[in-house]
């Protein structure tokens, strides 16, 4: 099947690729030329795992290509809409100028039959506005969310999880399900779930599902504050209660709390549209599990200047990450960045060290000192703080090793994926998130 998508970014890119992969023709279509420049040169322009070699295969294979030009969209079946909808700069809703700009543009190449997927995070009642658009087209507007995790993007996408379709009531609606089905039939084959619903149901769940990641993820950092404060420790609390099959232990590990260009601002942008509707009380709750991420971030801060004897004036501190999750250069609301821009504005001096995110953080951040070099980066160190539990930190990091390259042995573990008993062995004075 031909298939158009719109916007090369994160998830435009991905989901390009992995298309072609799976057999589609697939053309990528963007404002930004650099970006398409370097795809179609066959170059990645942001580390996701396994993205590089699809890229490389898919345009190998004629199956894909990328351009600037919205026309070479006409003759696509399906057309997919990818684009951003960031925070607004004004406030906490969604600026979906993006999304508006891509449906116009796409308009003038629509012809009858085709479907426009949309499958950018947007506030409820998006897709009934943008039909209003389309549908004059002859095309059908359907409304088909991703449910990605960066690190294991282009598994999310050819092998997901469940396929959700926001269609119109009618024929028009079971005819663009059907073709649907047919653009994701290995998942479809196999026993994926698709989920056909209404335009508003298939946006809900989209943030639903966000927001009760975001709920459970700051309800384990809300018993961290508990935990400091009564000498419990919050690891073995989320041992305990993940035992319990209603609950789980996955997502519920204490520390610095989450970040990222999707969970922040779409919870934000929840809570935003809900008030729009008359219904803010509805996910008030919102808010105060966005205020219990942030303070986790001053938490790290103040753990490592206590750590370090009250002040970090001077001192020379190592910073473990730089990406806001592992297996992802993506810097953005980073709580890794965020806590070494908090320390240096501290007067201490701050050493960053990531696996793939440097050159985007020195980007954000130039400030600061980065090292490529994991070891080097950690040499003559005060104090280290792990931010982002790559496993080059978690597991492959020794506390002996680590011993030999620091000036003090002072760690402070801001995501609680260190052996804790490990370390204090070898003699390093351990702080964790919620831990005694």
């Amino acid at each position: 099947m031909r298939l158009s998508v719109i916007g090369c970014g994160y998830l435009g890119a991905v989901h390009a690729a992995a298309m072609a992969s799976i057999g589609h023709e697939v053309v990528g279509i963007d404002v930004d030329a650099r970006k398409i420049a370097s795809l179609s040169a066959g170059e990645a322009p942001f580390f996701e795992p396994e993205l590089q070699e699809l890229l490389t295969e898919g345009i190998a294979s004629g199956r894909l290509r990328f351009t600037t030009d919205m026309a070479e969209a006409r003759g696509a079946v399906v057309h997919f809409v990818g684009v951003g909808t960031p925070q607004q700069k004004d406030g906490y809703a969604a600026d979906l100028t993006y999304v508006n700009a891509a449906v116009d543009g796409l308009i003038p190449y629509l012809a009858a039959g085709d479907i426009v997927a949309g499958k950018s995070t947007v506030p409820v009642g998006t897709a009934a506005d943008l039909a209003e658009r389309v549908t004059p087209t002859g095309a059908t507007l359907v409304w088909n969310p991703e449910f990605l995790r960066e690190g294991f993007a282009v598994k999310d996408t050819i092998d997901p999880d469940r396929l959700v379709a926001g269609v119109p009531a009618g024929p028009e609606g079971e005819r663009a399900a059907d073709l649907l089905r047919e653009v994701y039939h290995p998942s479809v084959t196999k026993g994926t779930p698709f989920i056909v619903t209404d335009y508003a149901t298939a946006e809900l769940v989209k943030v639903a599902a966000n927001a009760f990641l975001a709920t459970k993820i700051s309800f384990i950092n809300a018993m961290a504050e508990i935990a400091e404060v009564t000498g419990a420790d919050v690891t073995t609390l989320a041992d305990a209660i993940g035992h319990d099959v209603r609950i789980g232990r996955r997502f519920l590990g204490a520390g610095i709390g989450f970040g990222g260009g999707c969970l922040p601002k779409d919870i934000r942008a929840f809570a935003a549209r809900a008030e729009e509707l008359g219904r803010g009380e509805s996910v008030a709750f919102l808010r105060e599990m966005d205020a219990i991420n942030m303070r986790r971030r001053d938490r790290a801060v103040d753990l490592v200047v206590q750590a370090l004897g009250g002040s970090v004036f001077k001192k020379n501190v190592t910073v473990l990450g730089a990406a806001f999750k592992p297996h992802s250069d993506d810097i953005r609301d980073s709580p890794a960045l965020d806590v070494a821009v908090r320390l240096h504005g501290l007067g201490a001096w701050v050493t960053i060290t990531d696996p793939q995110a440097i050159d985007n953080a020195r980007a954000r951040h130039p400030q600061l000192n980065y090292v490529a070099d994991r070891d080097e980066a950690l040499r003559g160190a005060d104090g280290v703080i792990v931010v982002t539990e790559w496993d080059e930190y978690r597991r492959q990091l020794t506390p002996e090793h680590a011993a030999s390259l620091v000036t003090g042995r002072v760690i402070v573990d801001g995501r609680n994926c260190l052996d804790a008993a490990a370390w204090r062995a070898a003699g390093w004075q351990y702080y964790g998130m919620g831990r005694p």
